[in-house]
């Protein structure tokens, strides 16, 4: 009776802590099909944002980091998590307390250097050493630059083992190396004359420098506790992004568990446009051109519509949107003349950050024009011309009889009048 009475009230005191736990799902931001891809890629993202190495002095970071390596550490693999799915919280706190075929929590730093090396922390931690970046170049289109776009890649980089978790070990066992002891390097002598000796410290050849071995390799990768493998990376270019912009991925380069991954650099271009004579490319920016913050267009007008105005055109923009050119009737485009459309160059970005898309923001469009002539007049087509000529000659006063074809002078017309 006193037994049943002290397991009851053993659960009373349990019952509040397994409801107040935060499902390991909705830590990670996922629902129940995850599959096992999604739980890694969700605690690769979610550990980087909440350590502490980033985070220093916020504690609800730091509980986040921890809370996001339990529930990993439950999820990831397939006894605990099936455990979890049926007795929840308690399930989990009962089969740890029970030690049965499970396995205690890991060091929530631990398991962070299962992913990243260097013993749990970021690069600028002290005392760890960093691996190199990586550079990657990618070639977008005008219009991806200008509307924005999400796009995944693939990588083959070095990973830790996760079969291993990078010990090299296929049971996990790791022993010192008898040859240097543990420390990874060996002291050789090589003799320079009879009596006459001179020492060399070397990088030992049977652990390769690493002062531990396994006695039985992995099988996956082989004792080298790293492996090469494809990894998908998602990026996002904002709109307003400049040529040469550089996107960093904090701690996607190569992995190893003797350093902290450096950083994935992608450096993002322009292509060069394809031109073509359809009009679907249009929308593809083959037509449009950047310099900065503006965009530049040219537009080719007839000896007509140049002199003669009463013209519209509609180009289409590189988000699809209509930008609307036109001149009333009479009025003259000069050949090579430039027109301002404010507001509709490049959307204004400035670190990271997309601002509202106000005229004085956004770069400018310039419509520079070309006037094409006819190889020969349309039927028609001269009278027209002369009867504007005739009327623009007298507006500014110009004798065709006179042989300087200028407007007449102001003193001679008021000595005819005297």
């Amino acid at each position: 009776m006193r037994l049943l009475q002290l397991l009851f009230g053993i659960l009373l005191l349990l019952l509040p802590l397994v409801f107040c736990a935060e499902d390991y799902y909705k830590i990670l931001g996922l629902d129940k099909s995850a599959s096992e891809k999604d739980i890694k890629k969700a605690y690769r993202t979610l550990s980087k944002k909440y350590h502490p190495d980033k985070n220093q002095g916020d504690e609800s970071a730091r509980e986040k980091f921890v809370n996001v390596a339990e529930a990993y550490d439950v999820l990831s693999t397939p006894t605990t998590r099936k455990i979890y799915d049926q007795y929840g919280h308690g399930g989990i706190a009962q089969h740890r307390q029970g030690g049965q075929a499970g396995r205690p929590a890991h060091d929530p730093f631990d398991l962070f250097s299962r992913f990243f090396g260097g013993g749990g922390h970021f690069g600028h931690a002290p005392g760890h050493r960093r691996g190199p970046d990586m550079e990657l170049e990618v070639g977008l289109p005008l219009r991806d630059f200008y509307k924005g776009r999400e796009f995944k890649f693939s990588i083959e980089k070095q990973q830790i083992c996760d079969h291993c978790e990078g010990t090299g070990s296929a049971d996990g066992k790791v022993v010192t190396c008898d040859k240097c002891s543990g420390r990874g390097m060996v002291i050789q002598k090589h003799m320079l004359a009879p009596g006459m000796f001179q020492q060399l410290q070397m990088v030992c050849d049977k652990c390769r420098g690493q002062g531990k071995m396994t006695k039985k390799p992995c099988p996956v990768c082989h004792g080298e506790r790293v492996v090469r493998r494809e990894s998908e990376v998602h990026a996002t270019v904002e709109p307003g992004m400049d040529k040469g912009q550089r996107l960093v991925f904090e701690n996607e380069a190569d992995e190893s568990p003797d350093w902290i991954a450096g950083d994935l650099v992608l450096i993002l271009h322009e292509k060069e446009p394809e031109l073509g004579k359809t009009d679907e490319q249009r929308t593809d920016g083959t037509f449009f051109r950047r310099k900065g913050k503006d965009l530049f267009w040219k537009e080719a007008l007839s000896l007509r519509e140049a002199w003669m105005g009463d013209w519209s055109r509609n180009i289409t923009h590189l988000d699809g949107h209509v930008v609307q050119l036109g001149r009333k009737r009479g009025e003259v485009i000069q050949p090579l003349a430039v027109e301002t459309v404010k507001g509709e160059g490049m959307p204004f970005y400035s670190e990271g950050h997309l601002h509202e898309h106000h005229d004085e923001e956004a770069g400018n469009l310039y419509v520079e024009y070309t006037v094409i002539l006819p190889d020969q007049m349309e039927s028609g087509m001269e009278k027209e011309f002369f009867a504007l000529w005739e009327k623009w000659r007298k507006k500014i006063g110009v004798d065709l009889g006179k042989d300087s074809g200028r407007p007449t002078s102001q003193p001679a017309k008021a000595k005819d009048e005297l």
